[in-house]
C-alpha cells in the first residue's frame, strides 16, 4: 500500500525507482524485441524465425570474430572512423574506408595487415555513394558489416541561428545517411546476413545548448536505427545503433565548454567493438553518463 505513512512508503518510492531505471536499461532490448516478435511483416517463415527468439537473447548476432570480415567505414579519416579501421585492421577484418580526403584513408590502409579499399567520397553525394557500394560489390562480393559515421557538427543555438549551416547538418547528418542506406541495402538483402551501424549520440536523447540542429539529426538516427531493425531483423540482418557520449575529436574541438566523461577515439573504438561483441543494439558509453542522459 502507498498511502502507509513512514518504511513502507519509502520502500515504494524505493522500489519504483529501481523500476524506472530497469526500464530504461530494458528500453530497446525488450521493446524492440517484443515489438518484433508480434509485428514481424512478411512471409510466415519470417515470422516464425522471430518467434524462436529465445527470451533475454540479444538483440543482433555477437560479432567477436572479425578475421576476413568485410567492414566498409564511412567517416574513417579521423576520429573514431580512424581508430575503429586501426583495431578492426588488426583484428584481422578486411577493410573499406571512405571519407571526404582521400590521403588519410590511404595512410590507414597501409599500415593494415590486410589489403582494403580506399574509397573517397562525399556522403551527400547520392551517386558517389552508390558507386562506392558497386565496387565493394564488385571487387569483395558483397558487405559484412557498414558503419556509419560520417557526420558534421557546428554548435548552434537559437540566438546565432544559421540555416545555410543548418541545412549543412541536415545534409550530412540524415541525408547522407539515407544516401548510404539507399546504396547498401539491396546488397544486404540479397545476401540474406551482415548488417548496418549508425553512429549517432546522446545529443539526440534531449534537447542539448548548442545542439539546436545537431541534435534533432541525431534524434532521427536513433528513430531510423529503431525502425531498420524492426524491418530487418526478421530478414536476419543486423542494426545497430551507436550512442557516443563526448568524445575527443576534431568534430568536438569546437565545443568552448568542458565536456563530461570525456573519452578518447580509442576508447571509443573499443567501446564499439566490445558491443558488437555482445551483440547489442544500442552501444552507449560511457555507461554512466549515457545511462543519466536516458533517464534525463
Amino acid at each position: 500500500r502507498l498511502d502507509v505513512p513512514g518504511r513502507r512508503a519509502r520502500d515504494a518510492q524505493s522500489r519504483g525507482d529501481e523500476q524506472v531505471r530497469r526500464a530504461a536499461r530494458r528500453s530497446h532490448a525488450g521493446v524492440l524485441a517484443a515489438i518484433v516478435t508480434s509485428v514481424t511483416p512478411g512471409a510466415p517463415a519470417q515470422r516464425s524465425r522471430a518467434r524462436r527468439r529465445r527470451p533475454f537473447a540479444p538483440l543482433n548476432e555477437p560479432v567477436r570474430d572479425w578475421k576476413g570480415r568485410r567492414v566498409w567505414i564511412v567517416g574513417a579519416s579521423s576520429g573514431i572512423g580512424a581508430a575503429l579501421a586501426r583495431r578492426l585492421g588488426r583484428l584481422g577484418a578486411r577493410l573499406a574506408l571512405s571519407a571526404r580526403r582521400e590521403t588519410p584513408l590511404r595512410a590507414l590502409l597501409a599500415g593494415a595487415p590486410t589489403p582494403g579499399l580506399a574509397l573517397p567520397l562525399d556522403v551527400v553525394d547520392a551517386g558517389a555513394v552508390a558507386a562506392a557500394a558497386a565496387r565493394i560489390d564488385r571487387e569483395w562480393g558483397g558487405v559484412d558489416l557498414v558503419i556509419w559515421l560520417a557526420g558534421r557538427y557546428v554548435p548552434m543555438r537559437a540566438q546565432d541561428f544559421d540555416l545555410g549551416q543548418a541545412r549543412t547538418m541536415l545534409e550530412a547528418n540524415l541525408a547522407g545517411v539515407l544516401n548510404g542506406i539507399d546504396a547498401v541495402l539491396p546488397m544486404l538483402r540479397r545476401q540474406g546476413h551482415g548488417g548496418i551501424a549508425l553512429v549517432a549520440s546522446v545529443a539526440g536523447y534531449r534537447g542539448l545548448p548548442k545542439s539546436l540542429v545537431y541534435g534533432p539529426t541525431k534524434a532521427a538516427l536513433i528513430n531510423l536505427a529503431e525502425a531498420l531493425y524492426l524491418d530487418l531483423a526478421p530478414e536476419g540482418l543486423g542494426v545497430w545503433l551507436v550512442s557516443p557520449g563526448f568524445v575527443d575529436t576534431p568534430m568536438t574541438a569546437a565545443n568552448d565548454f568542458r565536456m563530461p566523461a570525456l573519452v578518447d577515439p580509442e576508447q571509443a573504438a573499443q567501446a564499439i567493438i566490445d558491443g558488437f561483441g555482445r551483440g547489442a543494439f544500442e552501444i552507449r558509453f560511457p555507461r554512466r553518463f549515457t545511462s543519466w542522459m536516458q533517464l534525463l
